[in-house]
């Protein structure tokens, strides 16, 4: 989407990422600098943002899963497709002035039929020499008029020429009528005397060299014997030279195997695919085959990356796929710095506060743009989810102040918008345990180690229990399917403030006991107090691995 830029949070997005990101994309928007700001999810909803979306009337983002180059970000070429009927001498002169060598062949429905390249044209010309495949080629006399720069003196220029074939009337006129067969297309030159015999042996067209016009009883002996009688400038050596350029591009285009692509295509997997043929130009097709454009591997040069924002991460590891391929222009977030680099300079805003939402409301306030109604219930909503409703120790002043003050805007109780919020996210009524875990679940790096944290807050510790079997089952399957250490889940009391934290992989008990100093154990540890995955959590796991 030219002049856009994509406002996006990590995987597995929580209510903090979704709202930062809708409520930045308004600021930037309501800034007038004449890009359109997007906000964007990385992944599904949990029950506990799209019943903050939902309350507050907030449109939810659109889901990108990769934010890689693909063939709608370069300038393809919209070269407009051909007719398969055209001669070869058309489509010849069609991409001289076109200044190609592959035309796309398009049926009247739009679809793509086939392709020719210039390669081909040479072939027909060259490698040839079969003087019936004018008529197997099912030649308009439409096209031979128009390649021999001719004019129809009798017959239906839209017929034809199906059976017989191409003989040039060079014999003497003794020999002339065993040289042709019935139906065949014969050039002749300007004698009167030959033309009439070639009528009467039953060809079923005539052309006429180094002439404009015929005699008067030619012309009444082809109406008679309905034969197509064509007249040019050209001499005999020059029509025998151009005839089999009028033949139908359907003929020698390339109609089986031909590699295509689709707009939402990456740029990488497009690259990889040309590498292993020598075409220079593919065709472009939507999702119904219908033909769009050109593309060849010089366009590819010209991609214009997307642009994104991102917001509430700054790891490789959490960020949308692609991230890589694409152009980041700001990074706002609240962790600690993580592995993303960037080939530029940008603008990282990046404070100790408790909250991505919290950052962004002071951006309003620092630019002085009213906050909406809405925007202010998703950002105090989000202010509360990421803080535990100030529990968390991640949790400053400043976040419950701006918290406060939102909740005036949006004409909302924070302890009741705090309960509804974790009630909802609580209700782990159909779901899976798949669901559950990757509600909130993001991966970390230390030299050698890589670990998954996932986290389930709750108001309820007979709710988290009733999940806890079935999450820790899960939990040995994202293990053994990836190139993880260890995976951990938090299940969290937010009333009491506590967590059980479970654990799968070889080490992954040591870390835990190494961390906070306990015993080791063979279940879960109990953690009273640690309610804060950022800020309880990963510092005690991070340091213990370092040292």
């Amino acid at each position: 989407m030219p002049n856009s830029v994509f406002i996006i949070g990590h995987k597995n997005p929580d209510t903090d990422s979704i709202c930062a990101a809708i409520g930045y994309a308004y600021l930037k928007n309501a800034l007038g600098t004449g890009v359109n700001y997007i906000p964007k999810k990385a992944g599904e909803l949990n029950k506990e943002t799209r019943y903050v979306l939902d309350r507050f009337g907030v449109q939810e983002p659109e889901t990108i899963s990769d934010v890689g180059a693909q063939l709608m970000d370069i300038e393809y070429r919209q070269l407009e497709g051909v007719d398969g009927h055209i001669s070869l001498k058309k489509a010849w002169e069609i991409m001289l002035e076109r200044d190609v060598v592959t035309l796309p062949v398009i049926a009247k429905t739009g679809k793509l039929e086939g392709v020719i390249v210039n390669g081909d044209i040479a072939y027909s010309y060259m490698d040839v020499y079969d003087n019936s495949i004018l008529s197997r080629a099912r030649t308009q006399f439409s096209n031979i008029i128009s390649t021999l720069s001719g004019r129809l003196v009798t017959g239906n220029p839209h017929a034809y020429f199906v059976k017989g074939s191409v003989v040039i009337a060079s014999n003497n006129r003794e020999d002339l009528k065993e040289d042709i067969n019935r139906d065949d297309l014969v050039i002749v030159g300007n004698i009167t005397a030959r033309q009439l015999i070639c009528i009467e042996a039953g060809c079923s067209c005539l052309v006429v060299c180094g002439a404009s016009s015929v005699d008067p009883e030619v012309e009444k002996a082809a109406i008679d014997h309905q034969v197509v009688l064509i007249t040019t400038e050209y001499d005999t050596f020059t029509v025998a030279r151009l005839i089999h350029q009028s033949m139908p591009i359907r003929q020698f285009m390339q109609k089986e195997d031909i590699i295509s692509f689709e707009l939402d295509d990456y740029v990488d997997d497009v690259r990889e695919v040309m590498k292993t043929v020598r075409h220079r130009d593919f065709p472009i097709l939507d999702e119904n085959r219908h033909y769009i454009g050109m593309v060849s591997r010089r366009l590819l040069l010209n991609m214009q990356k997307k642009k994104v924002i991102l917001v509430d991460h700054n790891e490789k590891s959490q960020a949308v796929d692609g991230i890589d391929q694409a152009e980041v222009l700001e990074i706002i977030d609240h962790h600690r710095l993580g592995s993303l680099e960037t080939v530029s300079p940008i603008l990282f805003r990046n404070q100790p506060l408790g909250s991505t939402a919290t950052i962004v409301s002071l951006m309003f306030k620092e630019r002085g743009v009213q906050i909406p109604k809405e925007i202010a219930g998703v950002l105090c909503s989000a202010i509360l989810s990421d803080t535990l409703m100030f529990r968390s120790p991640t949790c400053t002043p400043i976040d419950e102040e701006r918290a406060r003050e939102l909740a005036k805007i949006a004409g909302v109780d924070v302890t009741e918008l705090a309960t509804s919020m974790f009630e909802a996210g609580s209700d782990f009524k159909d779901r899976t345990a798949e669901q559950i875990f990757h509600q909130d679940y993001k991966i970390f790096t230390s030299g050698d180690t890589k670990f998954g944290v996932a986290q389930v807050s709750s108001v309820s510790k007979g709710q988290l229990n009733s999940i806890k079997g079935e999450i820790r089952k899960y939990m040995d399957s994202v293990l053994n399917s990836s190139d993880l250490n260890a995976v951990f889940v938090m299940l969290t009391d937010i009333l009491n403030e506590s967590t059980e934290l479970l654990f799968v992989g070889g080490e992954a008990d040591k870390i835990i006991a190494d961390a906070f100093r306990m015993p080791v154990a063979a279940d879960s540890y109990i953690l009273d107090g640690v309610v804060s995955r950022k800020k309880q959590l990963i510092p005690p796991i991070m340091e213990s691995l370092q040292e």
